[in-house]
């Protein structure tokens, strides 16, 4: 092995006549399947857990049985576990409690009439490039259910990679000089995951995400100049030194995942250092794209700086971008006290973002090669959360909640799939989670199956199927 073999080794594989089928994927590695519909992925995760009855399925039958209990309406039935195949237990009795009305007003927008809530009056003007799925289900009403949504399976059952690392797996880097999937935002902490949410679990770390800071002045860590003394150019030769060195170990030890992860870290950080703060420049960006974004207002500002970087990323190549809308605790969407306050407030910081992201990916011609999807973990009970917070709230439902998809070749202005009068369970068209993991990695080219690992066997349920209906 020549220690300079090593990084061409790597280009050559993706790009190069030294590609060929990968012995542990029967693939090859960067080059899709088939033709694929859309190049990269932006993944919208609103932490927390949004209530799909106050968001994209309105439930009229809310208002009328409010404060009854399920018992005393006509919906009794859904209680029977022999209609509810996935029936598990909810938390702290949600079943018995009363009915909550919904807590805001409905519109139709656009030439498709899609109703949405008035928490997102921005996101209603781009009702024509969205397919809403209101059929998700899962099997845990804690939100551990977010590491779970991003694998596919129970927390218990960890090591799994996430979607995003079966994207990078499955089909490299659009672009050397940055990482193949980038992380941006908070993750919400250990109790629902942490960083195992972008991790590469049994692929290897060199397939796991890479957090991206744009608000720092030093966004990725091993990117950091220590001292003021220290120049980019010698930074560069300082980490190109430690990527000979990591070679030499490499070696001795050239199974070692996590020395060809780092490897590979310190190889793409010397390239990094011109292509990041070039590609998270926002000063670059002129006014009206600032202001389409939401970055001159306070409450946006955030977010959208985030979703600005999401699109600038896409733009360079970059395959997978997650970004995370995570304030605190187990997300800002955690409507136990009162739902309405505790949807209103977050709504407000990403409704102007994330439809600037929609319009901004259409107005450049990227949204056809661009597959926006915004998911939460689960939904929120039609019935009120614990006596002592007002009965105001809604507690967690895993039984039927929403999500949706805009651009990468899916159909613009449709619903799809149906949760119950009272929207507790999906009754129609049920799509367990990795449904919309199979939607993604067919947009892009890719037949699962094609990229399992020998000894690691993938049950049918992890693979999913796609989500045929909204797909062009």
């Amino acid at each position: 092995m020549g220690m300079a073999g090593v990084a061409l080794g790597s280009v050559l594989h993706t790009h190069g006549p030294a590609r060929g089928d990968d012995s542990n994927t029967g693939t090859h590695r960067g080059k899709p399947h088939f033709t694929p519909k859309a190049k990269c992925v932006i993944w919208l995760f609103l932490c927390g857990g949004v209530s799909p009855m106050e968001s994209f399925d309105p439930k009229p039958a809310l208002d009328r049985y409010d404060g009854k209990t399920i018992e005393r309406t006509p919906h009794a039935a859904i209680l029977d576990p022999t209609k509810n195949p996935f029936q598990v237990e909810l938390e702290r009795d949600a079943e018995t409690r009363p009915l909550l009305r919904t807590q805001t007003k409905f519109k139709r927008y656009g030439a498709s009439g899609l109703p949405i809530s008035d928490f997102f009056p921005q996101i209603g003007t781009c009702a024509d490039d969205m397919s809403v799925v209101r059929s998700f289900w899962t099997t845990t009403p804690l939100h551990e259910a977010q590491l779970q949504f991003h694998t596919g399976r129970a927390p218990r059952e960890g090591g799994l990679p996430t979607i995003g690392s079966w994207v990078t797996y499955g089909l490299g880097s659009l672009n050397e000089n940055l990482p193949e999937y980038v992380v941006l935002g908070k993750p919400s902490d250990s109790c629902c995951g942490g960083n195992l949410v972008h991790g590469a679990g049994y692929l290897g770390p060199q397939y796991a995400g890479v957090r991206v800071h744009p608000e720092r002045s030093d966004p990725i860590p091993y990117l950091r100049v220590e001292t003021g003394n220290v120049l980019p150019g010698e930074r560069a030769a300082q980490l190109a030194t430690l990527a000979k060195l990591n070679r030499l170990g490499y070696i001795e030890y050239p199974d070692d995942p996590d020395l060809t992860a780092r490897i590979k870290s310190y190889e793409l950080a010397a390239r990094m250092q011109t292509s990041v703060p070039r590609a998270l420049d926002l000063d670059a960006e002129p006014q009206h794209t600032k202001q389409l974004y939401g970055l001159e207002e306070s409450k946006t500002r955030a977010f959208g700086t985030l979703c600005l970087t999401a699109r600038r990323l896409a733009q360079r190549g970059v395959r997978f971008i997650q970004v995370f809308h995570q304030t605190s605790g187990f997300g800002p969407w955690d409507a136990h006290r009162s739902l309405f306050k505790e949807h209103q407030e977050p709504a407000q910081q990403v409704d102007q973002p994330i439809a600037g992201l929609i319009k901004d990916l259409k107005q450049r011609g990227m949204l056809d090669e661009t597959l926006v999807v915004c998911a939460t973990e689960f939904g929120r009970t039609p019935t009120t959360a614990m006596t002592k917070y007002g009965h105001q709230g809604r507690e967690h439902n895993p039984f039927g909640f929403t999500c949706w998809l805009a651009g990468g070749g899916v159909k613009g202005g449709v619903t799809h799939g149906e949760t119950d009068e009272l929207g507790y369970h999906a009754v129609e068209d049920r799509h367990y989670i990795t449904d919309l993991h199979a939607t993604i990695v067919h947009q892009l080219g890719l037949d699962s199956r094609k990229l399992d690992i020998p000894g690691r066997r993938r049950l049918d349920i992890d693979h999913g199927e796609p989500i045929w209906p909204i797909l062009e």
